[in-house]
């Protein structure tokens, strides 16, 4: 079974082509700069390490998708002979409200409600929505499925997803935490119980999906029990460029004192805060390095970076009662030694106790626990791939008759 897994966002196209019979990646790329003066189509089959580089305008996503398909079907490329090979596409979509809380079989009237769903998330949804409609024209034989970012998350209890506001403004407007990362941190709990061979109804475990993106969720006999990311992803840890956890009432003092718009400090909070605020830069990596040789605004970055993680553990562990293990994971929780040491060592009182030798070891794209002997709690690294998640749970509609 070939399963196509697109994640169409607002100027780039990110694919995967997966044959899950054989559980291997076929091919898989990257078509970047969609509508700019100069776009590019990296393309890479897997099997021979073949990569192809276009660097050419891509006009829109329509264009963009037939680039894709066309390096998908090249002479050259020995992935797929004609479009019907790919029984379905899978496509990250961002947001599904309330509506969805599994993988969908895309129709008109599921597409009218992505669409609905627009406003909470305008810069994705709008973007999901075309490369479903391009694929559909591409691979008209393929059922379409949609998987939503935010389905994980629809199990937590009312009294974690609602907002201390006036009733009408959830019931009728839809202002509660939704959360998001759902794919990764359900991927992630499901690779920690077959570690840990158990079955993941039997696990407490708290998932820090730690990137650009950063959130946090407390799983519990798995499913989301609360998270850190709320009405939208600006909420919670602080992130590459976005703020994270924030009074409200800074919002007011921003337009009130100094005379910024909505759209302004929309910007502020979202591309121009969190690490890139505190320091001038967003990568962990340079910040990490400018801490070591001394620099102060990079090491109190790192700081407030693994504080804030510490503060949700704290939360969560009260939430659960009871944990069992405590999984990093995304780029920065994969492969960020002094994050994860920054996060751990203060919380020894708690019962996660880290090996620092494991540590260091860490991150070499396994499993791998990294807890001392006497931790209570186990601590994982744990890679994550939401787009085999993605197609997992697109091949699982097919296969348990779902469709026709």
């Amino acid at each position: 079974m070939k399963i196509l897994v697109i994640n169409s966002g607002s100027s780039s196209i990110k694919y995967q082509l997966f044959d899950l019979a054989r559980r291997v990646v076929l091919a898989s790329g990257l078509v970047e700069r969609i509508g700019e003066s100069a776009g590019r189509v990296r393309h890479t089959v897997v099997a021979t390490g073949a990569e192809q580089v276009l660097n050419r305008p891509i006009v829109d996503h329509r264009d963009g998708l037939r680039r894709m398909a066309d390096l998908l079907l090249a002479a050259n490329s020995g992935v797929i002979a004609t479009p019907g090979e790919i029984a379905a596409i899978g496509h990250r979509v961002v947001h599904g409200g309330e509506q969805f809380s599994q993988p969908t079989v895309i129709t008109e009237a599921v597409k009218a409600t992505i669409r609905d769903l627009s406003p909470f998330a305008p810069l994705h949804n709008p973007a999901n929505l075309q490369g479903i409609d391009v694929a559909e024209e591409i691979f008209p034989e393929a059922t379409q499925v949609a998987v939503f970012d935010t389905a994980f998350h629809q199990t937590m209890p009312a009294m974690a997803y609602r907002y201390a506001v006036p009733n009408d403004l959830y019931a009728k407007h839809g202002i509660r935490v939704y959360g998001f990362h759902g794919t990764s941190h359900w991927y992630v709990s499901k690779r920690a119980a077959a570690y840990l061979d158990a079955s993941a109804e039997s696990l407490n475990l708290i998932t820090a999906h730690l990137g650009n993106g950063a959130s946090i969720t407390a799983v519990q006999g798995g499913m989301s029990v609360d998270t850190s990311m709320g009405f939208s992803p600006l909420d919670g840890l602080i992130m590459g460029t976005r703020s994270g956890d924030l009074d409200p009432a800074v919002v007011f003092y921003l337009s009130e004192r100094l005379g910024m718009s909505l759209a302004d400090i929309d910007k502020l909070l979202n591309k121009q805060s969190g690490l890139l605020g505190l320091t001038g830069a967003n990568d962990l990596r340079d910040i990490e390095a400018r801490a070591q040789h001394g620099d102060n605004a990079a090491q109190l970055a790192l700081e407030m970076y693994a504080y804030r993680i510490r503060k949700y553990i704290g939360a969560y562990m009260a939430a659960l009662g009871r944990v069992d293990a405590l999984v990093f994971t995304a780029g920065v929780g994969e492969n960020s030694v002094t994050v994860r040491r920054m996060v751990c060592e203060p919380l020894s009182y708690l019962g996660i106790v880290l090996d620092e030798a494991l540590n260091r070891a860490g991150g070499s794209g396994m499993v791998t626990a990294i807890h001392s002997a006497e931790s209570r709690v186990q601590i994982l690294i744990i890679p994550t791939n939401e787009e085999l998640e993605i197609a997992e749970q697109t091949a699982a509609l097919l296969t348990a008759g779902t469709v026709s």
